[in-house]
């Protein structure tokens, strides 16, 4: 099964980072893959600042991926997030750049696609 490697980075102004769920989707030209919660166990994912990275495995080769989906649900209370941006390391080593640099309010579902 291929594995992905993602790498999302939280923006450093003050109250950047968020406690809310973060969910993301890979969107290639052979397939999607399921939506994926990016938690590491005992770890505070998305902090201010923070550069962190989350192992995906999806069931079959996606091709060539043409864009990312990212999801923030409310965990305890609404949570804003500033993300600067995502990369993704593909299975072959390719590394791709998927910019954002804006806040993520509510309850939402943003598409980034290769920059």
């Amino acid at each position: 099964m291929p594995s992905y490697t993602v790498t999302v980075a939280t923006g450093t102004q003050w109250f950047a980072g968020t406690d809310d769920y973060v969910y993301l989707t890979l969107q290639g030209t052979s397939g999607c893959s399921e939506r994926h919660l990016l938690d590491k166990p005992f770890y505070n994912d998305f902090e201010r600042g923070a550069v962190d990275s989350y192992d995906v495995t999806v069931e079959e080769d996606l091709g060539e991926i043409q864009l990312i989906k990212i999801e923030k649900r409310k965990y305890w209370y609404q949570d804003d997030w500033y993300l600067k941006y995502v990369t993704v390391k593909t299975p072959v080593g390719d590394y791709l750049e998927f910019p954002c640099y804006r806040w993520i309010t509510d309850e939402k579902e943003v598409v980034l696609r290769d920059g």
